[in-house]
């Protein structure tokens, strides 16, 4: 067993290795000069109380409860083994909820779980990439939730002048205090509810598409070099 594995089975350690990730990310925003772009586009959703599901990559979640509006409820789909639910008691600190689940455990739950979040109006975030890849490539777990739900899919992203790209699978951005970051949103995409197969896998493209334009757009407002999306096949997933 590896050292942080090892270090992480005392329950009192996860959950001070938690607070402190959380502190992390709060210094991040608070000590750095951040822009949004396309702000407009979930402001408008909220303001009308219209729900919808906000995509992102894996390696972009750092930033994540910052894109948020702290008066709206968000579910995140995350998967059940440990990392996903080191990242589910981080994220809890910032009032982000949790919907446990993927396409190989508990995912059935976990699609119910979110579907009826939607329904009842709150809204639910999904890395469709996760848990574990291809890098940048969306899976169909995600289609299935806008499919079923009626809500569309927005995509966001953030990018930042400091900080570091690890070298995981994901390429999971670190960002680095007291810069300049921005966080990028784009446009809605629609799904219809009875999308015939073929028109699903151009939808899903589609929103493969989406989500990789506002991770470049972010890069090139923070003069990041790119990441570029895995060549592999694509995998069904879509949580961290």
């Amino acid at each position: 067993m590896r050292p942080l594995k090892r270090v992480l089975q005392s329950e009192t350690i996860v959950r001070v290795f938690c607070w402190l990730a959380s502190l992390y990310i709060r210094l991040v925003f608070h000590s750095g000069r951040w822009q949004v772009v396309g702000g407009d586009i979930p402001k408008r959703f909220w303001d009308e109380g219209k729900p919808f599901i906000i995509g992102i990559w894996h390696g972009r979640f750092l930033m994540m409860p910052y894109c948020w509006d702290h008066e709206k409820t968000v579910y995140m789909l995350i998967s059940q083994h440990r990392d996903g639910q080191l990242i589910a008691r981080t994220i809890g600190h910032f009032g982000v909820k949790t919907a446990a689940g993927s396409s190989t455990r508990g995912g059935a739950q976990a699609l119910r779980t979110m579907v009826k979040a939607l329904k009842n109006g709150d809204y639910v975030g999904v890395t469709p990439d996760g848990p574990r890849g291809p890098r940048m490539r969306a899976s169909d777990g995600l289609i299935s939730v806008a499919r079923l739900s009626g809500v569309p899919i927005i995509p966001a992203a953030f990018g930042c002048t400091r900080g570091r790209v690890l070298s995981s699978w994901d390429r999971f951005l670190v960002a680095g205090p007291f810069g300049r970051g921005v966080i990028v949103w784009g446009d809605p995409i629609y799904i219809d509810r009875d999308v015939s197969p073929e028109i699903e896998e151009t939808v899903r493209r589609q929103v493969e598409d989406g989500l990789n334009a506002v991770t470049a757009e972010a890069d090139r407002l923070t003069g990041r070099t790119p990441v570029e999306p895995d060549p592999g096949s694509r995998r069904e997933g879509g949580t961290p």
